[in-house]
C-alpha cells in the first residue's frame, strides 16, 4: 500500500489506473465526482460531435472551459483522452490553439487518434 510519502508509488499507481486499468468511464471505481449543473447547451452540442473513443474515456468532472475564448490559447493539464481539449478546440476556433498534457501514453494516444475524425466534424483542422 502506498503512503503519502511514497510519491513514486502513488504516481505509478495513478498512471496505471488511468492508463491501463480503465477502458471506459464505466470502469471508474468511484462516484465522488459530480457536476453542479449541466454544461451550457453550446458545450453539450460540441460534446455530441466529439468521437466516442474520446468521450468513452472521459474521467473528469463537468466542464471547466468558459465560453468566449475564440482565438485564445488553452492549456489542459491532466487532459486524459482529450474531451475538454476537443471542446476547447471548437471554442477557440481555427485561430486559437489547445495543448493537452497527460501522464498516460494510452490516454494521449486516444486523443491523438481521433483528431482526423473531429476535424471532419468541425470542417477544419483544429490547432490541437
Amino acid at each position: 500500500m502506498a503512503t503519502l510519502g511514497d510519491s513514486s508509488t502513488v504516481y505509478s499507481s495513478v498512471k496505471d489506473y488511468y492508463g491501463k486499468v480503465l477502458a471506459s468511464s464505466k470502469d471508474l471505481k468511484t462516484s465522488a465526482c459530480t457536476a453542479g449543473s449541466a454544461p451550457h447547451p453550446l458545450i453539450l452540442d460540441i460534446i455530441k460531435r466529439i468521437p466516442h473513443a474520446v468521450t468513452d474515456k472521459f474521467y473528469g468532472c463537468g466542464n471547466p472551459i468558459p465560453l468566449g475564448i475564440q482565438g485564445r490559447s488553452v492549456l489542459d493539464l491532466g487532459s486524459g483522452s482529450g474531451r475538454d481539449c476537443y471542446v476547447a478546440a471548437s471554442l477557440v476556433g481555427p485561430q486559437g490553439s489547445v495543448v493537452g498534457v497527460d501522464m498516460t501514453d494510452e490516454q494521449l494516444q486516444t486523443a491523438r487518434e481521433s483528431i482526423a475524425a473531429y476535424s471532419q466534424a468541425l470542417g477544419y483542422t483544429p490547432n490541437l
